[in-house]
């Protein structure tokens, strides 16, 4: 992600590259940024904020709260891609919002997160339908549903005043018995090479909607967290979302 969001800012007209972290032990680290003469990876995290005006990590959780914290030390907003976090580590990253301009989202498409308000508003409107999502990702992918699939989960279960937690249903086999009415299920395939496709079906009697989301490439995610640190230039401290981006009705080229 690293690569493709230092590919993207090649060509944005609001933002450039300040500097690229990696860890010490990266056989990146003191290597030149690809695309970028005068900018190599280095591994001085205090060093580099001194020098940007705001940040987007795709890292790894188990560095969350110590990156966090040099963020908020030196008040530099921040966007945080990083997926896997626990329900406490998303609750620290709310409270840190007391601090600086935050963001997090489990996926950065644009699209996605506006295929999560149109869930939202499909589960407010149609009563009685049921509700299943199906995503689909590559081989590799080490955990099921996706982070982006519970997502979209809990766009449905908060528009009907529910917990994914108790309605969701991630496995079927065998003698299940009838759907219960308010089941969301939440099912995952793996193959192949997809970057992520995802679909929220709604059925009804006679009738079926379905809402579909498909990732052509990482380059989407990298797009929209290029444009989600330029909302957050200037913003007063607090947690944000993608969906605060969407309906901020700002260009993405402003």
């Amino acid at each position: 992600m690293g690569r493709e969001i230092s590919e993207v800012l090649l060509e944005d007209q609001r933002l450039c590259l300040g500097a690229a972290i990696e860890s010490s032990r990266s056989p990146l680290s003191g290597r030149p940024v690809p695309g970028y003469s005068e900018i190599v990876f280095e591994s001085d995290l205090a060093s580099a904020l001194s020098r940007c005006e705001v940040g987007i990590d795709f890292s790894q959780p188990e560095g969350l709260r110590s990156t966090v914290g040099a963020f908020v030390e030196f008040r530099v907003p921040l966007v945080i891609g990083t997926t896997g976090l626990t329900p406490e580590d998303r609750e620290f990253v709310r409270e840190m919002g007391a601090h600086i301009p935050i963001l997090w989202s489990p996926n950065m498409s644009l699209g996605v997160n506006l295929l999560a308000l149109l869930a939202g508003q499909a589960a407010r409107s149609l009563e009685g339908f049921d509700c299943e999502i199906l995503e689909i990702h590559h081989r590799h992918k080490k955990d099921a549903p996706s982070g982006t699939a519970l997502f979209l989960g809990e766009a449905v279960a908060q528009a009907r005043d529910q917990a994914l937690s108790k309605t969701g249903v991630f496995v079927r086999h065998g003698l299940t018995g009838e759907r219960e009415p308010n089941a969301i299920g939440v099912m995952a395939l793996r193959g192949g090479d997809v970057p992520g496709d995802h679909t929220v079906f709604f059925l009804g009697p006679g009738e079926r909607l379905e809402l579909t989301h498909r990732a052509e490439s990482r380059e989407v995610f990298a797009r929209g967290a290029v444009r989600a640190a330029a909302f957050l230039l200037g913003r007063t401290p607090g947690f944000y979302t993608m969906a605060d981006v969407l309906l901020s009705g700002e260009s993405p080229g402003a």
